[in-house]
């Protein structure tokens, strides 16, 4: 069964997502399912969605939700952890790695605050493993003023998702972006109605090349 079938047919605790959510989800997540993972889900809320994610990865996953709300320790079940506390403070969320180790995927469905998830991909974007996936969903409240969102406010995570392009492709901008560790371990970063995805990874060589026979005529 699909991720879309799986929450339309679902009979447990409430889950509330996006339907145009679920082809990005696949699109990222379907190569960790059954696997050994850690997943790590920002925002607990009433608990469908670590079942709903429990289910889909299968039994080798392990599924971690964080919440403010101490009312949510109840959604933990087989396979599926809750813990509790701000996903802006640094000694937490290091807590969190401290137990259940650096997760492979994370996914931000928090506060929707904007300095909140900055502070949350600041501390846990650098420590996902080589080919970990990173997805901040419901960003059409970088728009909004009340999560901290503007069209024009440079720290809002839409424009600080923007200018990690750069970063991302700073080996080509001569010398105007200087290359550091996000430019070495990213490979992509994908935008989508309310998502940005960054996908780590590396590449080695960055090098072009011109192969096959040229045509008769030509020099």
């Amino acid at each position: 069964m699909d991720l879309w079938q799986d929450f339309l047919t679902n009979q447990g605790k409430v889950i509330h997502k996006w339907e145009h959510y679920f082809p990005i989800y696949e699109r990222h997540f379907a190569p960790w399912r059954d696997r050994t993972l850690t997943f790590l889900e920002i925002g607990v809320a009433q608990g469908g969605s670590l079942q709903m994610w429990r289910r889909y990865f299968g039994p080798l996953a392990r599924v971690v939700g964080i919440d403010i709300d101490p009312k949510c320790r109840s959604h933990e079940g087989d396979g599926v952890f809750v813990r509790i506390g701000d996903q802006s403070d640094p000694a937490f969320l290091a807590s969190v790695i401290e137990e259940f180790g650096v997760p492979d995927v994370v996914l931000d469905d928090g506060s929707h605050q904007m300095r909140h998830i900055e502070a949350t991909f600041d501390v846990l974007y650098p420590r996902l493993p080589k080919n970990g996936v990173y997805m901040v969903e419901d960003l059409q409240c970088a728009y909004w003023p009340k999560f901290g969102g503007s069209v024009d406010d440079p720290r809002t995570f839409i424009n600080i998702a923007k200018s990690l392009v750069d970063r991302l492709n700073a080996d080509h901008s001569l010398g105007e972006v200087e290359t550091d560790a996000f430019t070495r371990e990213t490979f992509a970063i994908a935008f989508y109605d309310g998502i940005v995805v960054f996908e780590k990874g590396q590449i080695l060589r960055k090098q072009a090349h011109a192969i096959g026979k040229r045509p008769l005529g030509f020099g």
